[in-house]
């Protein structure tokens, strides 16, 4: 993802990100779902001037354009640490709760408070950081793998042991595996 606050053009190529990435299917909207990005007070203003909102909430708004399927751009203007941030995420709004989730899991991303993090949370935490080239959802999977199931589902790749790597659900990871994840996370903000 992005380190740091996107300036405009940033945060225009972010949005777009998935759309020339080898097997994701950026109109299913799910490569999108969970990830968040920061950017300035001008681009949440910008941006909530730029269509009428489908939704808007004390410190949040969401685009009435959708992204791919039921995933819009969410935008949260959060008080962190007795500082104004704004924020952009993409949320998939079959689940109603996830504008509400994702502000959670980036103030808990944020202040490094994970011990309060729901399992959701810390998923979405753990989608959001992790680089593309190191998760997916499975398209055209040949039922023979055990995949075809799973399409359209978030994958990872995680340790499998030794020196090999393996892709799992998103949703499967143990508790052990999000605190490792986590804990790298935290490693690096130090």
């Amino acid at each position: 993802m992005l380190d740091g606050v996107a300036t405009r053009e940033q945060m225009f190529q972010l949005f777009s990100r998935h759309k020339d990435t080898p097997g994701i299917d950026p109109n299913s909207g799910t490569p999108y779902s969970g990830e968040w990005f920061e950017i300035t007070a001008s681009e949440y203003h910008f941006m909530l001037g730029l269509l009428p909102p489908l939704f808007m909430r004390t410190g949040m708004f969401g685009m009435s354009e959708y992204k791919a399927g039921n995933v819009t751009s969410v935008f949260f203007a959060i008080r962190i640490r007795r500082r104004e941030r704004w924020f952009h995420g993409f949320c998939d709004l079959t689940d109603r709760q996830s504008p509400d989730k994702m502000r959670a899991a980036i103030i808990a991303h944020e202040t490094g408070a994970s011990d309060s993090m729901t399992r959701s949370e810390k998923l979405e935490a753990i989608w959001n950081i992790t680089p593309v080239e190191l998760k997916g959802t499975p398209r055209n999977a040949d039922p023979e793998t055990g995949w075809a199931e799973h399409r359209g589902k978030r994958t990872i790749l995680v340790n499998a042991g030794r020196h090999d790597a393996a892709f799992k659900l998103l949703d499967d990871l143990s508790d052990l595996e999000i605190d490792e994840f986590l804990s790298k996370v935290r490693l690096r903000r130090s």
